[in-house]
């Protein structure tokens, strides 16, 4: 089901299977992906308890191996509303029977949206009911329609950060698993990754140590969305590889994907939170639609 939040800026539409993001429209301007099947089918899905794969899908944890999918196991799921104004809503999930087959802990999940003037926060809380230590960590995956209201071209689109910086290439195998390297990643002018299709050809881009908050534009158009993550230490830009895609995912995460050739162990990966009995952990990013 569809749920609408409303304001004098935006209209904006969120669902309540996977707590995914569907729309943020301007006027007639639509900047979330469409989610065509045949390209991408998502729109802007949640990642969560994991971020990216774990090597042959698979951890342990106290012994015994799970299986887990790419980025977790809530896009299938449906939340439940538990509230909601005409600019906020907030979705829960808690760890079921099915849940505890991938991940076996305990865990309350909210999901909450917040619209405020162009501004569109998305912000998690991830609570330990149980009795043992919780590791989890999070991500968003929002996609966006480039060009943005049908503007110029999807090479006259850039990434834009708010300040000069130094970011690291996090690299990864043809498994886009971890190799445990990390490069230097030029950007112009120490500010801008300029958009082209074969930047994805080899899936992902994961950025660690870039800026705090980043820009999607073009010199074409006044359209813009700008990210914030502070909450989030990696950054991920993707499309769909070796395809002229018509959009780009940029992905803040709190987390990363496994190491190539290491069934991990869930009590020591990295990258987790490590959330202890009857407390909770908040992290959020935030969208401006210009």
């Amino acid at each position: 089901m569809l749920y609408t939040l409303k304001n004098s800026e935006l209209t904006v539409a969120v669902s309540d299977l996977g707590a995914e993001l569907h729309s943020v429209k301007r006027g007639a301007c639509e900047y979330i992906w469409v989610g065509n099947p045949d390209v991408w089918p998502f729109k802007a899905p949640l990642v969560f308890p994991v971020c990216g794969r774990f090597f042959e899908g698979k951890y342990t944890w106290h012994g015994k191996t799970y299986d887990i999918n790419c980025h977790g196991f809530i896009r299938p799921s449906t939340f439940a509303v538990e509230s909601q104004t005409e600019t906020s809503i907030c979705f829960r999930l808690e760890a079921s029977e099915e849940t505890k087959k991938v991940y076996p802990f305990d865990f309350v999940l909210k999901v909450w949206y917040i619209l405020e003037g162009s501004k569109l926060t998305n912000r998690f809380v991830m609570e330990n009911p149980g009795a043992d230590v919780l590791p989890i960590t999070v991500g968003g995956h929002p996609g966006f329609n480039v060009p943005l209201d049908g503007q110029g071209e999807f090479t006259d689109y850039y990434l834009e950060f708010s300040e000069a910086c130094s970011p690291d290439h996090i690299n990864c195998t043809a498994n886009c698993l971890l190799d445990g390297t990390k490069t230097a990643f030029p950007l112009e002018k120490g500010r801008i990754l300029r958009l082209k299709h074969d930047l994805f050809d080899h899936d992902a881009i994961f950025l660690s140590r870039a800026a705090s908050s980043v820009t999607l534009k073009s010199d074409k158009t006044e359209r813009y969305v700008t990210l914030s993550y502070a909450d989030m230490p990696y950054l991920g830009v993707w499309h769909k590889p070796k395809m002229e895609a018509p959009y780009v995912c940029v992905e803040p995460w709190c987390g990363l994907p496994g190491y190539d050739g290491v069934v991990e162990d869930m009590e020591t990966r990295h990258d987790m939170y490590r959330i202890q009995p009857g407390e909770s952990k908040t992290a959020e990013f935030s969208m401006l639609f210009g």
